[in-house]
């Protein structure tokens, strides 16, 4: 009778530390999914900012022309991406094209003025400020998720259940690199 109840006892508490144990890997996983959501409503926002920014520029510099398609397919790209790769990829890309339409506009002093020009360019750079820390954030809980999925015993009970890593938001190689444009 005491080895049955011993047994009951020692079934109910692994039921418990699987449950507790897979709760905590749920909870993990979600808030990947909701910091990864952070980062898309700001890359969003970036993205709605863009056409307004490329129209002030326009105005001043209509013959450059090339500057102004890529910005535009560089955003077409980034909401059109769907994984996270392709849109960290679209993200890097529109950067780059960002980064040239800013070096554009150092040209015409009656741009840079613009009180209009100068609220998108705070705008965006607030909106980038806000990018950055959705990223780290994203990649902090991606660090815990993937922490707790390669300690005991968790490791354990997350292999049986088929929990996988999940990929950091990294920068490409050209982001990395430092950039030197002046306003």
């Amino acid at each position: 009778m005491t080895a049955l109840l011993l047994f009951f006892v020692i079934l109910a508490g692994l039921t418990v530390a699987v449950w507790f144990t897979y709760n905590s890997l749920i909870v993990a996983k979600t808030r990947i999914e909701e910091s990864w959501s952070g980062i898309d409503v700001q890359l969003k926002r970036r993205a709605d900012l863009i056409p307004n920014l490329v129209e002030t520029v326009k105005g001043y510099a209509k013959h450059e022309k090339e500057v102004f398609e890529n910005v535009t397919k560089a955003r077409s790209a980034m909401l059109s991406a769907k994984s996270l790769n392709e849109k960290a990829s679209a993200d890097n890309a529109l950067t780059g094209a960002l980064k040239s339409l800013f070096a554009l506009a150092e040209n015409y002093p009656d741009l840079k003025a613009s009180d209009n020009f100068k609220e998108l360019q705070d705008e965006l750079s607030d909106t980038e400020n806000k990018i950055a820390y959705a990223r780290q954030f994203y990649n902090s809980n991606v660090l815990d998720f993937n922490t707790k999925l390669k300690v005991f015993p968790t490791v354990v009970i997350a292999n049986m259940l088929k929990f996988k890593e999940t990929d950091f938001f990294k920068a490409e190689e050209a982001e990395k690199k430092e950039v030197s444009v002046k306003f």
